[in-house]
């Protein structure tokens, strides 16, 4: 078993200094010699050298093309419909607590994020681009404005059902936000037909709330959204091209098949309460997720959700207040563990460019990190609590 401690890469600089010795003659005039008589010659002149093209990186995928109403997703890498891989997601809140299981609509997600909350629990932001066959999504929670400035990176449009107001309310209301949000205070803009309770016997009122996609889509025409990307949208990952795997470039990484983002033995960094682990299969090269021991499971079809590659996003925390509302640090750099194909490649994750890009993920000689194609989940892990995350 490995339990991880703090990334450490260190450079080395190296400065060189040259020095010129100036040498200086002394004395009385030489007698002159007469001049030699020197041929000229001309020498062609070569034509100057052009720098060559970069070569394209076969092993990755490279400009997106259409091919018979197709492309490959900026989110997972795949082929999809067009119209769907040139529209912008939606980014869900999600509880993840158990009182609020099973999720409903959430293995659609191409994107799942996950960061802690107050509670000490953790709470996902589904990102998703495949939606128009879905009915719902949910149930829906709050906002916490380190997802908002997540969401905001991958040009989503953000969706939630309630806000911590003293540090969401003036972020999610502004000009440059666009959110879908269901009517409560502190939300100036509120789409009432976007959102709905279903029956859920035994269930606390707070986890009916669904957001519903056709509802989602109205509002987002009367608030006249734009579901087109800007043109310059970068996109969260490289992936691996058709017919290859990330993990051919990464034989030399050390090989893990459980991972613990929490640990086993519990903790405060928000992953203590539930458990949740990744089980990584072999034959599908999927990572199956557990948490309070059991397979967490998509009340849609009853499948467990299951992803291409986990990320490890280690972020400075702080406790905000009496509540215990939570604040990370998403914007800057930290360190990253991806886990993708088996492979454990260890790095560092930065995000300088302001609130429209989104983090990304290089290895330790600076190169950013080949991902496999498919689905990913992003494990906010609270930098304070990093030495809990175990793998082996």
């Amino acid at each position: 078993m490995i339990k991880r401690g703090k990334l450490w890469c260190k450079q080395s600089v190296i400065l060189l200094a040259a020095s010129a010795l100036l040498l200086t003659g002394c004395g009385g005039e030489p007698d002159k010699v007469p001049e030699p008589v020197v041929e000229k010659v001309e020498v062609p002149t070569a034509a100057p050298t052009q720098e060559p093209e970069p070569t394209p990186d076969a092993s990755v995928i490279g400009e997106r093309e259409s091919v018979d109403g197709k492309m490959q997703s900026y989110l997972t890498g795949e082929w999809k419909d067009e119209a769907v891989v040139t529209r912008r997601p939606i980014a869900v809140m999600i509880p993840n607590n158990s009182p609020a299981m099973p999720q409903y609509g959430i293995s659609k997600a191409s994107i799942i994020y996950e960061a802690p909350v107050e509670g000490r629990i953790t709470r996902l932001m589904a990102v998703v681009e495949d939606f128009d066959d879905l009915e719902r999504i949910g149930p829906v929670r709050s906002s916490r404005d380190y997802f908002l400035y997540v969401a905001m990176g991958y040009e989503a449009i953000y969706c939630n059902w309630g806000l911590a107001r003293p540090y969401v309310e003036e972020l999610i209301n502004r000009d440059t936000v666009q959110n879908i949000s269901a009517a409560v205070e502190g939300i100036y803009h509120p789409a009432h037909e976007a959102f709905d309770r279903v029956s859920r016997p035994g269930y606390a009122t707070e986890f009916t709330g669904y957001l519903f996609i056709e509802g989602m889509k109205k509002a987002a025409e009367r608030l006249s959204y734009d579901w087109e990307y800007d043109q310059d949208y970068v996109p969260p990952f490289i992936f691996a091209a058709d017919g290859t795997r990330a993990e051919q470039n990464y034989e030399t990484a050390e090989s893990a098949s459980m991972i613990y983002p929490g640990g086993q033995s519990g903790n405060k960094g928000g992953y203590g309460a539930y458990n949740p682990y990744f089980e990584y299969h072999e034959q599908d090269h999927l990572y199956y997720r557990y948490q309070n021991g059991d397979e967490q499971i998509d009340e849609l079809d009853g499948s467990q959700l299951a992803v291409s590659n986990v990320v490890f996003q280690f972020c400075h925390g702080e406790v905000r207040d009496a509540h215990d509302y939570l604040a990370f640090a998403v914007h800057g750099e930290g360190d990253a563990i991806v886990f993708t194909g088996g492979k454990v490649i260890k790095g560092t994750w930065k995000r300088y460019d302001g609130d429209a890009t989104p983090a990304k993920f290089f290895d330790q000689d600076g190169e950013e990190i080949i991902f496999n194609q498919g689905k990913t989940w992003i494990c906010n892990i609270w930098e304070e609590y990093g030495e809990f995350v175990e793998y082996k």
